[in-house]
């Protein structure tokens, strides 16, 4: 895992990503965009963390910090490179990211339909919450 480098996405990196997900992301999200990702990097530019391994993308997730909440969004491994610690490793990198910030407590969405990416969050220590429902409302300019 030495060889692993975990880093912030910078404006050069986004069509890299945009063309990442495609092939390790699970579903599409109306955010899936260069305005969108580029907006990110813009307003929080260590949110969008970067797995590289020799120079090549492996793996990313989005830690999100709003001031309240810890969010993480799009932790998503090349399926050429999965099972090797990849998603651990940003897990722990987001993780660390939200306790400098003063973050208490990270939240993720996974889709009910992944189960893959359902038994990697449980086995990073995240639980569902029942309790809760996601409402959404897409906006327009």
């Amino acid at each position: 895992m030495s060889d692993l480098r975990i880093r912030p996405a910078g404006p050069e990196d986004l069509d890299t990503v945009l063309a990442f997900w495609r092939t390790a992301a699970e579903g599409t999200s109306i955010s899936d965009d260069r305005d969108g990702v580029e907006r990110l990097v813009a307003r929080d530019p260590e949110a969008l963390l970067l797995a590289e391994r020799g120079g090549e993308l492996v793996g990313t997730v989005i830690a999100g910090f709003d001031g309240w909440r810890c969010h993480l969004y799009r932790l998503a491994v090349h399926p050429d490179h999965r099972r090797r610690g990849i998603g651990p490793a940003l897990l722990t990198a987001a993780d660390e990211r939200f306790v400098r910030l003063g973050g208490r407590r990270g939240d993720a969405m996974v889709l009910v339909r992944n189960e893959r990416a359902q038994h990697a969050w449980r086995a990073a220590g995240y639980e569902p919450q029942e309790q809760w429902r996601r409402w959404v409302k897409p906006l327009t300019g």
